[in-house]
């Protein structure tokens, strides 16, 4: 079994064009997100799924590896299905890193990655982090406000989800009954197999509805594990806009580089 991180790059973005090659403290954000893929523990190989060969000329400067993927890609997951496609075992586990998280810890990756080497039968996880008050009560305010950032994760008792949601759930009906909610973190692992099912699928309601693909997996019932983390006081941080890459900026300076 092989363990291959796969990270999506487009350079066409309507509201933040050339995004993969634009340098957060002085590191093109692709690279940054390259990595902290290579400093997880358990990842075999690191590869970088674009459709622009400016991307990939800036990715193999660095030393690293890129392959280009057809721009009729609609999605990430597209992407990194056609950039393993070729040599990718039915038991190899993809992980699918965001492009534009480049504040991600390794031992984030590294936890899906265990979580899926532990368990040969299992055809997903993806990592999840609980709440504080605090940040429950920002989210909770942001979502009242109409924000659509940020997805909660539900999951039984064997830490299999049982659906994720832009709305924050579980509803807290009674404030005082301290029912944790937890926070998805967007990046999931793969069975090879599962990947090339999930691609060959057509979406569904939920997800369409949600926007969120994997809902696909659960409404065609893939299970997905959820594995709790934490960021051990790090900023998580998603850059979607120049703005966002300055933030992100601030923080690698208040808290210093991850690797």
């Amino acid at each position: 079994m092989s363990v291959i991180a796969v990270i999506p790059a487009r350079y066409g973005s309507t509201r933040f064009p050339g995004k993969p090659l634009h340098a957060i403290a002085g590191v093109p954000m692709v690279e940054r997100v390259r990595r902290l893929a290579l400093a997880a523990g358990s990842v075999d190989r690191v590869i970088v799924a674009t459709d622009d060969t400016r991307i990939m000329d800036a990715v193999t400067a660095a030393g690293g590896e890129a392959v280009m993927t057809p721009e009729s890609c609609r999605n990430g997951t597209e992407r990194a299905y056609e950039a393993v496609k070729a040599f990718a075992a039915p038991g190899d586990v993809i992980i699918n890193l965001q492009g534009d998280a480049p504040l991600t810890p390794p031992w984030v990756i590294e936890a899906v990655a265990a979580e899926m080497a532990a368990n040969p039968d299992l055809a997903m996880a993806t990592p999840a982090v609980a709440l504080s008050e605090d940040a429950y009560a920002k989210m909770a305010e942001a979502k009242a406000k109409g924000e659509v950032g940020g997805t909660t994760v539900v999951f039984d008792r064997q830490m299999n989800a049982l659906y994720f949601s832009k709305a924050v759930i579980p509803f807290q009906r009674e404030k005082s009954a301290g029912t944790p909610v937890y926070k998805h973190i967007g990046l999931y692992a793969y069975r090879f197999d599962t990947l090339e099912r999930l691609v060959a699928m057509e979406p569904t309601p939920l997800e369409k509805a949600e926007s969120l693909e994997q809902l696909r997996a659960l409404e065609n019932g893939i299970p997905i594990r959820i594995v709790l983390t934490d960021y051990r006081g790090r900023t998580p941080w998603s850059v979607d806009s120049p703005r966002d890459a300055e933030i992100a900026a601030s923080i690698i300076a208040a808290e210093g580089e991850i690797v």
